[in-house]
């Protein structure tokens, strides 16, 4: 396993991380999660992500759980704060009421006296920014979080926090947490750019795009049985890929991998991964052999050549926007 900073912090996390949208304490029974967390741990993954909202609250404590037989200094743990956890006016968003709330309720659930990262799931329009930035400052200095970072944010959001950040002389946001892979580029533009030239670095979610660049969906084909797809739970986030000339792309890109002697999935990790502002890619794993593949990804060099190869492709189908 290879480490980046996040940023112009000093925090160091694994090229490729470990999240649990989707999967864990819903998707994944109990053990084959704390499995795949414990062979990710063995395989030099330190960075593991998760969320309150995810299956509210279910995730934190499966992914607590796993961890809790570590050395608490071994790994980096990041959760998020934002999305709704209760039917009260003051169960959601980004005022200072639910943010020292919740941050206290996931403290609970992970088992942990503080949380390396505490992201902001989304922007809050409805509360002022100070307010938000005030909240997160006052838990960094309490000892319950280290760093702070977004997730989904705008430019310009990024660009304002820093700004307010560095006005108020509060510890200022380190990362963003967009969607980023090969189908969903958008943060290219803007997103990374303002991000770089401020000290922020992202840490992706969805490198393989819900799975489709795994290669498991075909055109033309019905849809696996087993796949995400085929789950009522989870298959509104995929069905928007599965466009006959998206996935004829993604079989394109699969006969590039296999002439680098790579899996579609390895080659998709290490395409992210080409960006200095990625610090890490985060996957995510139902079973074992997801994340010892997945994992060696970091040893995939793109030359040049490869790059320009894989643009050429991805050119075919500029403009799609899937649903996420």
């Amino acid at each position: 396993m290879r480490y980046r900073q996040i940023g112009n912090s000093g925090l160091r996390v694994s090229e490729v991380g470990l999240g649990s949208w989707l999967t864990y304490g819903n998707a994944t029974e109990r053990e084959t999660a704390i499995a795949c967390i414990d062979r990710a741990y063995e395989l030099g993954i330190n960075f593991f992500d998760t969320a309150n909202a995810y299956n509210r609250g279910q995730a934190e404590l499966v992914v607590g759980e796993a961890l809790r037989k570590y050395p608490r200094a071994s790994y980096v743990l990041a959760t998020k704060v934002y999305f709704p956890m209760g039917d009260g006016p003051n169960d959601r968003g980004l005022s200072r009421k639910h943010i020292i709330e919740q941050c206290e309720a996931s403290l609970q659930r992970l088992g942990v006296d503080y949380i390396d990262l505490y992201q902001c799931h989304r922007f809050d329009p409805t509360v002022s920014l100070e307010e938000t930035l005030y909240a997160l400052d006052d838990l960094i200095r309490a000892g319950k979080i280290l760093y702070a970072g977004v997730s989904e944010w705008s430019a310009a959001q990024i660009g304002q926090a820093i700004a307010i950040a560095d006005k108020r002389n509060l510890h200022p946001i380190i990362s963003n947490q967009p969607i980023y892979n090969m189908l969903v580029r958008y943060i290219e533009k803007e997103v990374m750019p303002t991000c770089a030239q401020l000290g922020v670095g992202q840490v992706v979610f969805s490198p393989l795009a819900q799975g489709v660049l795994t290669g498991k969906y075909r055109p033309g084909s019905q849809v696996p049985s087993e796949s995400r797809a085929a789950n009522d739970h989870t298959n509104h986030w995929i069905r928007s890929y599965l466009r006959d000339d998206v996935l004829t792309c993604v079989v394109k890109l699969e006969n590039i991998a296999k002439s680098l002697g790579a899996s579609l999935s390895q080659l998709a990790i290490a395409w992210t991964l080409r960006q200095q502002n990625v610090a890490s890619a985060i996957i995510g794993a139902s079973r074992i052999a997801q994340v010892e593949e997945n994992v060696k990804a970091v040893e995939l060099e793109l030359t040049p050549d490869t790059l320009r190869e894989i643009d050429e492709v991805l050119h075919e189908i500029e403009g799609f926007v899937p649903i996420w």
